[in-house]
């Protein structure tokens, strides 16, 4: 199947996330980025660089992208803007109701929206793609990110524990 062809069916997929598909499809062109809810369609965990890069023992920045796209297997976006470089893995909406990380890698989900940015986006400036999907309905697995979270957390607890010392 052509890209082209494709990045339509995955741009569609994500648009019919919008109360109003035509006014995502008129925010990336126009922006780039378009604001979609995290509702039923899909829902973001949240993690920040720090938890990431100990996930993955130290990965330079280069390595993290093809990583997350091993491990996650689903699209994930990194934004400079937020709160820190922050990574945003986007998961089934379902699984955010059950969510069990909320202190360290919270699920957004509900009255959240999310800036998404356009399919081909996958270079900063401002928010890109570091994975990004392959196909229309593309969510990471819930517990391929719960595991990225708890190995994150567990190292950094074990780092912290050294510089306490």
């Amino acid at each position: 199947m052509q890209i082209h062809v494709l990045n339509g069916l995955i741009s569609d997929w994500l648009a019919r996330a919008h109360p109003v598909p035509e006014q995502a499809r008129m925010e990336w062109s126009k922006q780039g980025v378009a604001l979609l809810p995290l509702d039923g369609r899909f829902a973001a965990v949240r993690l920040s660089e720090e938890l990431v890069h100990a996930a993955l023992a130290g990965e330079g920045s280069e390595q993290v992208s093809a990583a997350l796209a091993e491990e996650l297997s689903g699209p994930v976006i990194h934004d400079h803007r937020a709160v820190g470089p922050t990574y945003y893995a986007l998961i089934q909406g379902h699984a955010g109701l059950v969510w069990e990380f909320g202190d360290i890698a919270p699920c957004l989900c509900g009255d959240t929206y999310l800036g998404i940015p356009r399919v081909d986006r996958k270079r900063p400036p401002g928010t890109y793609w570091l994975v990004p999907p392959r196909y229309d309905g593309d969510l990471c697995r819930p517990q391929a990110v719960r595991e990225l979270v708890v190995r994150g957390r567990r190292r950094l607890d074990g780092e912290t524990a050294v510089v306490v010392r």
